[in-house]
């Protein structure tokens, strides 16, 4: 049996660009990427603190040291500028490896997501 736990969040960071016409996905700057152990394609969770939403979608890489957190596409109508959300990716593991697993957690500081 397979437990899935969380692998990587990024807590209470601002989004910083709603982009309506992308093709969805969600932009993370490459520096909170790496700090928070997330990989360009990885599938994450979403949740707009703001208003509730939650979405599904898959991680594409900003530049680095620009803060970024943008989300594209149709979340561009749930999640806006000054937002804060909740980026969360999990991990697929065996109670043995859970027990022991701690998760990569990052807590970006105002307004530029600053690690």
């Amino acid at each position: 049996m397979l437990l899935s736990i969380l692998k990587s969040k990024i807590h209470c960071a601002r989004v910083t660009e709603a982009n309506l016409h992308y093709m969805g996905s969600i932009t993370i700057d490459e520096r909170l990427m790496e700090a928070a152990g997330l990989v360009a394609g990885e599938h994450v969770h979403v949740v707009n603190n703001n208003n509730g939403s939650r979405i599904e979608t898959y991680v594409i890489t900003g530049p680095a040291g620009s803060g970024c957190i943008c989300l594209n596409g149709a979340a561009a109508r749930l999640f806006q500028p000054g937002d804060e959300v909740i980026i969360m990716a999990y991990a697929q593991m065996t109670p043995e490896e859970a027990q022991y697993f701690k998760p990569q957690v990052i807590f970006p500081v105002g307004e530029e997501n600053a690690i």
